[in-house]
């Protein structure tokens, strides 16, 4: 196909709720959605289109960073679908570097040249080429995609990762009792090689920014709730180093690894997520209060030098006073679908999300 320019669609799709406000800013006539079309045995037929942009995003503060951003955003778009479906992603490549997409998690039965690995399952997309890629969503959970072009950098230093959600045929009894389901992928940053494309993700790298969904503390948002919710944590290891995950206030339940089932749920108030895993837990909001989310590797609670940041988030529940002085949120505007908990509500399709969309890099 022809040379592909930054006018053309960031994202279009076949899929059941494209965030049409998140596009209409880059490329009108392509923000458009027909639904899904019902294909054999009843597996829906999505196709989507998404363009890959060098884009400036902000960590926290005045700490910015460069990336090669699918749609432009970081975390990348949510692909939200069914068991069984069958999926088509035709990626542009608006950057100055080679890409690819790995469906890390998918299995690819039948369609391992879909795989994404560059010089093993195909070439990597050049800049200004295009690539399609067609498989079926299996099997069910919690996975996510990435570049796997210089991982070391592409992945571990310049955002190159979303979350792909699947849902099973037949949910778990236990996943019938969720009543909010919230994404949450975890990242750090070196800030020596923030305007470096092409370089970085080496050995001896200083990371010193850290971040949930593209954001350091307070620039993440609270999880609010209410007493008697039953809500789910699905945690990624999006970069390159491990997070130990602990929650104030609550037991919870350890119930799925890498989108699978775990024979027993373990019960625990820390979770150990690293490059590349997946963890869905589970907590009953039974203890109303403002308790912390928060990195038990305690220097990834910076920003830079500066404490009190990087991995923090907290559980709000409803009922409980917000305009205490001290509060770090008391006078701050609340961003709902910062975990994606009101996407994973719609119908199943693509979803972006305008509070990760970077700044296009001329």
């Amino acid at each position: 196909m022809g040379p592909i320019t930054r006018r053309d669609a960031v994202l279009k799709g076949l899929g059941a709720a494209v965030a049409v406000p998140a596009l209409t800013a880059v490329a009108p006539a392509a923000a458009k959605s027909t639904g899904p079309a019902v294909g054999k045995a009843g597996a829906a037929q999505h196709k989507f289109e998404m363009n890959i942009e060098e884009t400036r995003i902000t960590l926290v503060g005045q700490q910015t960073f460069q990336t090669f951003a699918y749609a432009g955003q970081v975390p990348a778009p949510l692909f939200h679908v069914r068991e069984g479906d069958h999926v088509e992603v035709l990626l542009n490549n608006l950057t100055t570097l080679p890409h690819t997409i790995h469906w890390h998690g998918l299995l690819q039965r039948g369609t391992w040249e879909m795989d994404g690995v560059p010089d093993m399952t195909q070439l990597g997309i050049q800049p200004g080429d295009s690539f399609t890629y067609k498989f079926v969503a299996e099997p069910a959970g919690t996975m996510w995609y990435h570049c796997h072009v210089n991982v070391n950098e592409h992945v571990a230093t310049r955002g190159m990762w979303g979350p792909f959600i699947i849902d099973p045929v037949k949910p778990a009894l236990i996943e019938r009792e969720v009543t909010g389901d919230y994404i949450l992928m975890f990242s750090e940053w070196a800030s020596s090689w923030a305007d470096k494309l092409g370089q970085g993700g080496m050995p001896g790298d200083v990371f010193d920014y850290f971040t949930i969904n593209g954001k350091s503390f307070p620039e993440t948002q609270p999880i609010r709730v209410k007493e008697g919710d039953v809500i789910r944590l699905r945690m990624f290891g999006a970069g390159g180093g491990f997070h130990s995950i602990h929650i104030h206030g609550h037991v919870f339940e350890i119930v799925f690894k890498d989108g699978h089932p775990l024979p027993a749920p373990i019960k625990a108030d820390t979770v150990l997520v690293g490059p590349g895993e997946r963890y869905d837990i589970i907590l009953r909001c039974d203890n109303p209060g403002r308790w912390m989310i928060h990195d038990h590797i305690d220097s990834h609670t910076m920003n830079g030098h500066t404490p009190h940041g990087g991995v923090m988030t907290l559980i709000e529940y409803e009922g409980i006073p917000r305009d205490q002085s001290y509060y770090h949120w008391a006078h701050k505007e609340f961003v709902p679908d910062f975990y994606y908990e009101q996407s994973l509500r719609k119908p199943h399709g693509i979803h972006t999300n305008p509070n990760f969309k970077g700044v296009p890099v001329a």
